[in-house]
């Protein structure tokens, strides 16, 4: 079957690389379109990210002779879905620009995540979300990822919050530095220091998992109702948000109930089996010094969410640790996860 022929906007920024780089050989997606700024436009991809590429793995050779365009769904040719790792101070407009031409936007910027009828989509939580894309009045849809800090923290919620109920969750993050985008934090600001502070994000991981775990009513989406207190850190840790959670159950589950749910966790993407779908969703390790970005990151190509130090909470009722790889499962990772659902949901021509 002919591949469907994607874009990737921002594809020079540190989310842009992840994409280009995940995208290789994919089997339902070919890359054809790649959008930056007047600083890389009619360029080759090639010749902009000779001293600017900062993945460890070479520039596919797909990438290298595709001549960058401005963002404009004037140019696509035939495109049919753009990832968008785009800046937040652009992307909103933008991404509306392309869904009214008729593109399907996936986006990891926080312009339209909490428009009713855009889905936080996360696709082995809400795959149902997308019942709200009918809603949606462009021709083509919106849809974004889920902020990178809480993607993990709300894979762990979902199984417990379905078979227990949720009453309330209090987070404490350690996030890597890479999320702060390239440069990201200046050296002498972050190194053998811990940051307590980053802007906007306690206010995005205390709304956003609310709507990832809500129910659609009305062709909206209507935000679950446990209460979330979050407090945001940024650590010396190149890749990986480690998050510790408390939390407080409608019905107080025991440890092996716990235990059962994460191992037996199955969302669409596993029934499904698409090809960025780790397996399984959830890893627990039972070690008591795990998870760790250094040993654990990359579990399942960076797609798994692994969780450890299960243990009772004195003033709620239990709490442990969770790790994601925020530039994969976080960032473009999931976005192509999303995308994959998609195809196989028949949202393309």
């Amino acid at each position: 079957m002919e591949k469907i022929k994607v874009g990737v906007l921002g594809a020079t920024g540190s989310v842009g690389q992840r994409f280009i780089q995940l995208l290789e050989n994919h089997p339902y997606f070919t890359v054809t379109h790649l959008a930056a700024s007047e600083k890389s436009a009619g360029q080759t991809y090639g010749e902009v990210m000779k001293s600017r590429w900062k993945i460890s793995s070479d520039i596919p050779s797909y990438a290298k002779d595709i001549i960058i365009s401005l963002p404009d769904p004037n140019v696509t040719k035939g495109v049919q879905l753009v990832f968008s790792g785009l800046d937040a101070s652009i992307a909103g407009e933008v991404e509306t620009a392309y869904a009214e031409a008729g593109v399907i936007v996936l986006s990891n910027s926080k312009n339209h995540r909490m428009d009713p009828n855009v889905p936080i989509l996360s696709a082995e939580v809400n795959a149902h979300h997308l019942d709200v894309l009918s809603a949606q009045k462009t021709k083509g849809k919106i849809i974004t990822n889920s902020n990178c800090t809480i993607m993990g923290v709300t894979i762990s919620l979902k199984p417990l919050m379905d078979a227990f109920g949720l009453k309330s969750v209090m987070l404490f993050s350690m996030q890597a530095i890479s999320g702060a985008g390239y440069p990201g934090v200046p050296t002498m600001d972050i190194l053998g220091n811990v940051v307590p502070y980053i802007g906007g994000e306690e206010d995005k991981a205390e709304v956003e998992p609310q709507k990832c775990l809500g129910t659609v009513e009305g062709g909206i989406i209507k935000s679950a109702d446990f209460k979330i207190s979050a407090h945001c850190n940024r650590v010396p840790v190149f890749d990986g948000h480690t998050v510790c959670v408390s939390v407080a159950f409608e019905k107080k589950p025991k440890k092996e109930e716990i235990l059962k749910v994460w191992a037996d966790f199955q969302g669409e993407p596993q029934k499904l089996g698409l090809p960025f779908a780790p397996n399984p969703a959830i890893l627990y390790r039972e070690e008591n010094d795990r998870p760790q970005p250094r040993l654990d990151l990359d579990t399942g190509r960076g797609m798994t969410t692994v969780v450890g130090r299960l243990r009772e909470d004195s003033i709620l009722d239990w709490k442990w640790v969770v790790l994601s790889h925020n530039t994969i499962r976080g960032a473009a990772g999931a976005a192509i996860l999303n995308a994959e659902l998609l195809y196989k949901k028949g949202y393309f021509k």
